[in-house]
């Protein structure tokens, strides 16, 4: 329920209070960045933002990565609708946003005409506020935790009764990725074949609950906006790879099969092998783009090295490492191999920032994985660790970065 505050009244969670007409109403969500282990490249449609194949992706842990964001909506805001994202103003102007903002407005539109009792939020301004407690930009999904915080708060504002799948062809408008993320878990954003995006949504493949001894760490190799957005990568891609097409109608539908087999039988090293397998595939269809796009770096490279040395030292697949667009190497693991993984990483890189928190201080570092070249670049290239694990969709929260007034609170 959103929150009707007052200028001169206690506001208290869920309880709304009279301001003699000149209501704030507010709702505050957060939401996860999602990573995708079959990753989505390529559009059939780009207006209604409809992949060329599905994805699947793991839903992080919002006590490590999430995007923060309050909606609001008075009949005293002044027009137009404004956002900021980490205090700064960000424009909504654009299609992709408007796209989201028309279709929650015309869903609260509908309840209202259905119940003339309810206050006409649809008509007012929205102030949104969203921060991120990650780098935007790098690599690490930001678009995909932002948009789906903000259809999620606004969607709380108005009190839509929509379920998350329902909500996430919205979210899709925004930034493909975000319908994923809002659910948890583990989850699927199925292609769809019809012209209006109807069938293109997101998926529950399994919760959290299912699994919930999966693991990341997340290697940030460079916390600078990439060069290459996605969007301008994949639709260049789609115009100029020779090998996208083989990628879109056969490697990815085949890797979705075995993905979904391998997370419903917890299978690590079927689900390693996949996801190590796609992420190469996705780059090397990067690279086979006109001009190639360089994702990766020699950092990126180095990762990759140390997770086959991690592996080699094993005996088995005890690690698999990913990228999306951009340097960053999340390397999953079963929280079991967490010194055996985690721990080679902790003994070249324990000076990051990154190791403090529960999780980091609980690994033992394991001496000797990780030698030469590769340990030089990863303790080189490495700016900081993230440790985190599977993680749920949404939550509603109390915690507003508006206050009662309609102020931003900075």
């Amino acid at each position: 329920m959103p929150f009707i505050v007052s200028k001169t009244a206690t506001n208290r969670r869920n309880e709304p209070i009279d301001m003699n007409g000149d209501h704030v109403y507010r709702a505050s969500t957060t939401a996860p960045v999602n990573i995708a282990v079959i990753k989505y490249w390529g559009k059939r449609d780009p207006r209604l933002n409809l992949p060329t194949n599905s994805s699947l992706s793991v839903t992080l842990s919002q006590s490590d990565l999430r995007t923060h964001t309050t909606a609001s909506c008075s009949p005293s805001f002044s027009p137009p609708d404004t956002l900021l994202l980490n205090a700064q103003p960000q424009p909504l102007s654009d299609a992709r946003s408007q796209a989201c903002l028309t279709s929650l407005r015309a869903l609260r539109s509908a309840l209202e005409s259905t119940d003339p009792s309810l206050p006409p939020l649809s008509s007012y301004p929205l102030r949104l506020s969203s921060a991120n407690n990650f780098p935007t930009a790098a690599g690490l999904a930001s678009s995909a935790a932002g948009f789906a915080a903000l259809v999620r708060a606004i969607a709380d504002l108005y009190q839509l009764p929509q379920s998350p799948t329902e909500l996430s062809l919205i979210a899709r408008q925004g930034s493909g990725s975000a319908c994923r993320s809002l659910l948890g878990g583990y989850v699927a954003w199925d292609q769809g074949t019809l012209l209006d995006g109807t069938d293109s949504k997101a998926r529950l493949v399994a919760p959290r609950s299912h699994w919930p001894e999966m693991r990341a760490l997340i290697l940030v190799v460079s916390a600078e906006k990439k060069g290459v957005s996605s969007t301008t990568g994949m639709q260049t891609t789609v115009q100029t790879s020779p090998m996208f097409q083989t990628r879109a109608t056969q490697v990815v539908p085949r890797a979705m099969r075995e993905m979904e087999t391998a997370i419903a039988g917890k299978d690590f090293p079927g689900f390693a092998k996949i996801t190590m397998r796609e992420s190469n595939s996705f780059h090397a269809t990067c690279l086979d783009t006109d001009p190639p796009i360089f994702y990766l770096n020699d950092v990126s490279r180095a990762a990759i090295k140390g997770v086959e040395a991690v592996n080699e030292k094993a005996g088995r697949i005890a690690a698999a490492y990913t990228f999306d667009a951009g340097p960053n190497c999340v390397v999953y693991y079963l929280e079991e191999d967490g010194d055996v993984v985690a721990g080679a990483f902790k003994t070249v890189l324990g000076e990051k920032e990154g190791w403090t928190g529960e999780q980091g201080k609980a690994v033992k570092g394991a001496e000797g994985v990780l030698q030469g070249k590769v340990m030089e670049t990863l303790r080189d290239g490495v700016s900081r660790v993230i440790l985190t694990s599977v993680g749920e969709g949404p939550i509603s929260v109390g915690d507003h970065l508006i206050d009662e007034k309609g102020e931003v609170v900075v």
